[in-house]
């Protein structure tokens, strides 16, 4: 599980956590699906497909959703742009699967499934709609609350006088590399410290820009709460963060 579900875990008694610190882009690396929680599907900022017939969508399917028929899929799906978080669902595994495989051999890498497919999303009490089909996919990426985006976090790296840029991974995963000229925390020692965090953080002023970052986002965005509670200027970094010594690779 996330960090952040390790620490909602613990909160409800739970002792035996472990924590994959690679993250959702290990986890699909390795072939895993993944899916999306209700609140992600209504109200994300994502692309929701539905891989049925038109016949079937017309009749009933999840609010926003885009029919893009499995039959048809392979000449279709390079409308969805490569960044978007995708929503994949139908009433046949088997083809969600194959649709995912697809998604993953062209190089997506944000998608997630309806867990049980159309079926599973009437069964929670998911909410349809009907109607004349959806066809055309209309994406863009939206910042949430407290984020930074990647050409300002990179307008960072190669002038420290915009911000500091602080490192929340472990110490294991920095001894692989970091970005030169960030400043390294690790995350667990950054929340049991943080009255010191000004005097662990070299030069910094409360009111200094804090760009926060980890190898995906999620332990950045924990950093990010703990520090505005305190009434720092941070933000955090949503992205794909992959560094063998001083060369890091940055991918949305």
């Amino acid at each position: 599980m996330s960090p952040k579900s390790a620490g909602q875990a613990v909160k409800a008694g739970y002792k035996n956590i472990q924590v994959m610190l690679a993250g959702e882009p290990a986890w699909i690396k390795a072939g895993y699906s993944t899916y999306a929680n209700y609140g992600f599907v209504c109200r994300g900022n994502n692309v929701i497909i539905d891989l049925r017939s038109p016949e079937k969508s017309a009749a009933a399917r999840v609010p926003r959703s885009v029919n893009m028929p499995f039959a048809s899929f392979e000449d279709t799906y390079d409308e969805i742009p490569i960044k978007a978080p995708i929503v994949l669902y139908s009433d046949n595994e088997e083809e969600t699967i194959a649709a995912l495989r697809i998604l993953q051999a062209e190089g997506y890498k944000k998608i997630s499934l309806i867990e049980g497919g159309f079926h599973g999303w009437k069964r929670v009490g998911g909410r349809l709609v009907k109607g004349p089909v959806v066809t055309d996919v209309h994406w863009q990426r939206i910042l949430a609350e407290g984020e930074v985006s990647l050409a300002e976090f990179e307008k960072a790296m190669k002038d420290p006088n915009e911000a500091i840029i602080l490192d929340v991974r472990t110490r294991d995963e920095v001894s692989e590399g970091k970005i030169e000229i960030s400043q390294h925390i690790p995350l667990d020692e950054l929340c049991k410290e943080m009255d010191q965090f000004i005097c662990n953080i070299k030069d910094m002023q409360k009111g200094q820009k804090i760009y926060i970052h980890c190898t995906t986002g999620a332990r950045a965005e924990m950093a990010y709460k703990e520090l505005k509670k305190r009434g720092y200027n941070a933000s955090y970094l949503v992205a794909e963060v992959e560094c063998d010594g001083n060369d890091c690779s940055i991918e949305e």
